[in-house]
């Protein structure tokens, strides 16, 4: 069964030359940057990034990551990041699919959980908070759960 997506954002960059490897393609580990880089653009068109999460009394430490490599990316590939948030009421679960922005081809499928953890001690949340939850609801582009 196919996972319901309450909203889709979507990045672009360019691969800059410090990220490739000998072997001049993208280094492994890079790509995790490039969803981080991704995940920070929709949590600033969203109206609710890492400093409004803060100054909520909340951390969001990735608590799972799952990368798929397809075909590698380049120097000065420019890289479009896809993203879908599939989960936002007990975590931010986010699905990406990175694609050579020209021709459409797949680089890398991966995926990412985040918790809301408390700062004032440490207790991880089993539900975000209600602030979290309003911003995504007012997201442009935001599709509800259909009720049955």
């Amino acid at each position: 069964m196919a996972k319901h997506i309450y909203c889709r954002h979507s990045t672009e960059l360019e691969v800059p030359f410090f990220d490739v490897d000998v072997m001049q393609i993208v280094w492994h580990g890079h790509y995790v940057k490039y969803l981080e880089i991704a995940r920070c653009a929709f949590l600033d068109a969203l109206g609710y990034n890492y400093t409004v999460m803060l100054a909520h009394g909340c951390a969001w430490p990735v608590v799972k990551l799952d990368l798929k490599y397809i075909r590698p990316a380049r120097f000065g590939q420019k890289i479009r990041v896809n993203m879908a948030m599939t989960e936002y009421e007990s975590c931010l679960r986010l699905s990406y699919t990175l694609r050579d922005a020209e021709s459409g081809d797949k680089l890398t499928q991966a995926g990412t959980t985040q918790v809301a953890q408390r700062l004032d001690n440490g207790e991880m949340l089993f539900q975000t908070p209600e602030s979290w939850q309003e911003a995504v609801r007012r997201f442009e582009g935001f599709a509800p759960l259909a009720k049955d």
